[in-house]
């Protein structure tokens, strides 16, 4: 054995005990008589001293982050440490080992708040792993994962794991293709979600299934989304309704962030908000409910208005009360970030006063009519500030939801340490593409409020679906679905989205064959493990609670990866690399 006892372990209880230790080197200093070295492992910190001469000489050849082995005798320390739970006693050395050897030069400090270049520390992750903030967040995820199985366990659900090699499914973003080697000219498709899977289970008879299960996207990289993979608490529910899901959600979800943190966590039922309340009150459909400002719909206090900006225009207004007290300055410089930063013409504005004058902005167009209607008709009160934003309906909802976001965080509006969830219920089932076809705008296998009949005599982009998310503090939680288990509705959805029953067949012929055989209703969810760590470990980036995270470009610096491949290997699965012209 290496050791006897873990660094944190040790107090006062083990002082004349002659112990074994092992760990990282995290500090040496060296005072001339006597040199002190803090020895560093998983559980804490132990001060080292070293006086025997002999020992001294080598321990002047350590250098910091290097692996060593003490013996030595626990004594009481003379001068104590509070910031250590072992700052009581410190550990005479009488033998020192060193097991592994540290470079005399790091590529950057591991134990410090000095700013290192992300890249750097990524490819160098085997050393910033040793972090002791990154360090505990990957321990905290490993606890969180333990949490949430024991916890789906409790409720029933079993575990089951579904392929990795599967076919191409469409769920919103490009699939990572994998050639094979066998079946010349055809790939399989790394799953973007066990999506066809699970339902395939529940057509199976099993009640309850669940997964931690890896999903692969081939999508750009953002501060909220690993690039490549990501990880999500898979479950799916026979014979079950909207009302099921939400209820395994409000079970799982609240004692787990309670369990591993001290911040106030909203208990369910959650707050629900259909997609078009969000859209009209928050412009964006994963709301922050910690910040307090709504959207307003002021188009017709506008209608006859002189302001040309708003003419034939949807106007959107912010009402920001106490906000008159900014200067000039905060309004120019959100107009500045509404133009460069979101792209919008312009962010008008004005001010109510103290006094109850209209001042600054588009002041001399807020007539005294439409300042009474500001005031009765939508709660503006005196001292507040007032932000509009003019578009076609979908653009000023953007644009006054991102500018509600910038808001909220410039005036540090956002209630502190609270976790709050709502659900976002009623996507619509299909939306226009960017070339004007209609496509599904959430998940294609759900299924449509109205079933049959509405496909049949609804305007497509009339048709809600029994599609929910599950939104906390700005970000999306979870995404689910009550399941489309019927072949003729499934058939009828894709056929609006451009597809013929002979590529349903095709493309889903698991689910459609199984669909032929008694199936019975099913729904469920799929909540983000990474972004659940993530919140629950106030990190502000998604790549800190991700052990081997790829960079911003989608690159693993550490194992090189992606990377060039040898002719032998590419002509083993029959691809042929096209030279650039």
């Amino acid at each position: 054995m290496y050791r006897t006892h873990n660094l944190g372990e040790l107090n006062k209880n083990n002082i004349n005990e002659n112990v074994e230790l092992s760990g990282w080197v995290q500090k040496v200093r060296n005072l001339g008589g006597m040199i002190f070295i803090d020895l560093r492992d998983e559980q804490g910190i132990t001060q080292i001293v070293v006086n025997d001469e002999q020992l001294q000489n080598k321990a002047k050849e350590i250098t910091t982050e290097s692996c060593i082995h003490i013996c030595g005798k626990v004594v009481e320390r003379s001068s104590k440490n509070s910031k250590i739970a072992t700052g009581e006693i410190e550990v005479i050395a009488e033998k020192i080992e060193i097991l592994g050897k540290c470079k005399n030069v790091l590529p950057f400090e591991i134990n410090t708040d000095q700013e290192v270049r992300e890249d750097l520390r990524l490819e160098y992750r085997f050393l910033d792993l040793r972090n002791e903030k990154l360090h505990n967040n990957i321990l905290l995820r490993s606890k969180i994962l333990k949490t949430l199985r024991d916890k789906m366990e409790e409720l029933g659900f079993y575990e089951i794991q579904t392929p990795i090699l599967a076919n191409s499914s469409p769920e919103g973003a490009r699939d990572y293709l994998v050639p094979s080697r066998l079946h010349k000219g055809e790939f399989y498709a790394l799953p973007q979600a066990p999506q066809q899977f699970k339902q395939l289970l529940m057509v199976s008879g099993f009640n309850k299934y669940f997964q931690i299960a890896p999903c692969f996207r081939d999508e750009d990289p953002r501060a909220d989304r690993a690039p490549g993979e990501f990880y999500q608490l898979d479950f799916e529910m026979s014979f079950a309704t909207q009302e099921d899901v939400f209820k395994v959600i409000e079970e799982v979800i609240p004692y787990t962030f309670k369990k591993f943190t001290n911040w106030k966590v909203d208990e369910g039922p959650f707050i629900r908000i259909s997609y078009k309340e969000a859209m009209e009150k928050y412009g964006i459909d994963k709301p922050d409910l910690r910040n307090p400002l709504i959207i307003q719909d002021v188009t017709e206090l506008f209608k006859n208005s002189d302001f040309n900006a708003f003419k034939n225009k949807v106007v959107k207004a912010i009402v920001v009360e106490n906000g008159a007290s900014q200067g000039r300055k905060f309004f120019d410089k959100m107009n500045d970030f509404a133009i460069q930063e979101i792209g919008a013409k312009g962010l008008a504005w004005t001010k109510l006063e103290q006094d109850g004058t209209v001042q600054g902005g588009i002041a001399k167009f807020i007539t005294d009519d439409i300042k009474t209607k500001l005031q009765e008709e939508y709660n503006v009160k005196e001292n507040s500030a007032i932000f509009f934003i003019a578009d076609e309906l979908q653009t000023a909802q953007k644009i006054a939801g991102l500018v509600r976001i910038e808001l909220g965080n410039r005036l540090d509006l956002l209630e502190k340490n609270t976790y709050r969830f709502c659900y976002i219920v009623d996507f619509p089932m299909y939306e226009l593409s960017d070339e004007g076809k209609i496509d599904f705008s959430h998940n294609p296998f759900s299924m449509p409020q109205g079933g049959l009949e509405a496909l049949q005599n609804k305007n497509p982009l009339d048709i809600l679906a029994y599609q929910y998310d599950l939104v906390c503090n700005g970000y999306e939680m979870a995404s689910g679905a009550v399941r489309n288990h019927n072949p003729e509705i499934m058939v009828k959805a894709f056929e609006i989205a451009g597809y013929t029953e002979k590529e349903v067949k095709n493309r889903f012929g698991a689910l459609y064959n199984a669909f032929q055989y008694g199936t019975p209703p099913h729904a469920g969810a799929a909540p983000g493990v990474d972004r659940m760590v993530m919140l629950i470990a106030d990190a502000q980036n998604i790549r800190e609670i991700i052990a081997f995270p790829k960079n911003k470009k989608a690159r693993d610096l550490l194992m090189g990866a992606p990377s060039v491949v040898s002719k032998q290997q590419l002509d083993d699965v029959h691809i042929e690399i096209k030279e650039e012209k």
